[in-house]
């Protein structure tokens, strides 16, 4: 195979309506709160009282304006972490907000933050993880009926859901149980019936994990990669000379070179996402206040992750009051505030020359933005008529300015 079919065969993979709709739609938050955040743990075993989960001064609209100012366009929530407990009104358990004294077990942090979502204009997502170290279910064949059962309370129950993260976490060998195996299709088939419009994430088939939990993205980072095993993150697809896929994962690769993608000929569309934390753990511990991200740190990540073609997922939890500690909110106000200054003087374009364009797509559209809200295609763009290896491109300026940086966006229709 050519040089020049390879890179047809690339680039005739492109994006789901819904893939394209999440790298259109800017970054996000991750939001981790539970009985981990009243324990002080990280990860707990399924066994803490549910008495100790009863924040004082709860303010999930609080939550949604910090993170809105801040420019985040959605929250993702974790509705359920390993220990089991269950954030919202469940038929499914009683080790959940329905035994705890907040508001006499009659809360419900999910619908508290859908109602705060729907009203300041955010997104909503959910994290329920598929380990379990409470339900005495888990590692059987009936816990995939009991997750289902859960999963399908909250695509219905909650509103519009876009981002469904599913983590791919669990050393259940440490709890003396088997460790369960997952039906993944069947999860991404109730996903796909109740929340079209949902991209399944991490262990799923529309975005997968960047490989670290530190905010580093790769600086070439591709959406185009090798056909994959979604719940693994391994390559699956067939090597070019016939052999077995070698048991790698796709993000110990590095995708931003055509030579990574020389060994198969199977490829789909999946882009990375980066999730880290603005503070060293995912949960609120209060001996991290003094170690939360700088702004120099924030900023970093939004231009490496954000701007390097990856998905940023940021992670802000709230403290054992309800609320998100003042130390984050000044961090994140802050950073807004430096990146609107980063963007507040773009430099006039006074005309561009380039190669002869194709039909309809001329020059003068390189300097316009837009793209429709409902299927996410570019609205104007400039193609050259005739393929070839480079192109120049020559921008003249309206006056004399200096520039420190330049935005360049794809067409994500055409790959």
């Amino acid at each position: 195979m050519t040089d020049k079919q390879r890179l047809n065969l690339y680039t005739s993979v492109v994006p789901s309506r819904v893939q394209a709709g999440i790298q259109r739609n800017g970054f996000n938050a991750f939001i981790h709160y539970g009985l981990n955040t009243f324990a002080n743990k990280e990860w707990s075993d399924g066994t803490l009282s549910p008495e100790i989960f009863n924040p004082a001064n709860q303010d999930t609209e609080q939550w949604v304006k910090v993170l809105k100012f801040a420019g985040f366009g959605g929250i993702v929530f974790t509705a359920k972490h390993h220990d089991g407990f269950c954030l919202w009104q469940t038929a499914t358990t009683d080790y959940s907000i329905a035994a705890s004294p907040y508001k006499d077990g009659k809360g419900d942090v999910m619908a508290e933050l859908r109602d705060a979502c729907k009203k300041h204009g955010m997104r909503l997502g959910i994290y329920l993880s598929p380990w379990d170290r409470h339900s005495e279910k888990y590692g059987t064949p009936e816990y995939d009926d009991y997750y289902v059962a859960q999963l399908t309370e909250l695509l219905t129950n909650y509103g519009e859901i876009f981002e469904v993260w599913l983590d791919g976490a669990c050393e259940a060998e440490n709890d003396g149980k088997p460790k369960q195996k997952y039906d993944f299709e069947r999860y991404y088939s109730v996903i796909r019936e109740l929340q079209p419009n949902a991209v399944i994430a991490n262990c799923g088939p529309d975005v997968r994990w960047a490989g670290n939990e530190d905010g580093i993205a790769k600086e070439g980072e591709w959406s185009v990669i090798p056909q994959i095993d979604f719940a693994t993150g391994q390559i699956v697809s067939a090597r070019t000379d016939g052999a077995t896929a070698e048991k790698v994962a796709v993000y110990d690769m590095d995708l931003g070179n055509r030579e990574s993608l020389e060994s198969y000929n199977d490829f789909i569309w999946c882009p990375a996402e980066v999730d880290v934390s603005i503070r060293p753990g995912w949960f609120y511990h209060k001996n991290q206040d003094a170690f939360v991200r700088s702004v120099n740190n924030l900023t970093y990540l939004y231009y490496t992750v954000w701007g390097g073609n990856s998905i940023l997922l940021l992670n802000v939890p709230p403290d054992v009051t309800g609320r998100i500690n003042d130390r984050d909110v000044e961090k994140l106000v802050r950073f807004r505030d430096r990146i609107d200054a980063a963007f507040s003087k773009p430099v006039p374009i006074d005309g561009a020359t380039a190669p002869e364009h194709e039909a309809g797509n001329k020059i003068k559209n390189i300097t316009r933005y837009g793209y429709d809200k409902k299927s996410f295609a570019a609205l104007s763009y400039y193609t050259p008529a005739e393929e070839a290896e480079s192109y120049e491109i020559t921008l003249k300026l309206a006056k004399t300015a200096n520039v420190d940086k330049v935005r360049l966006v794809e067409n994500l229709a055409f790959s």
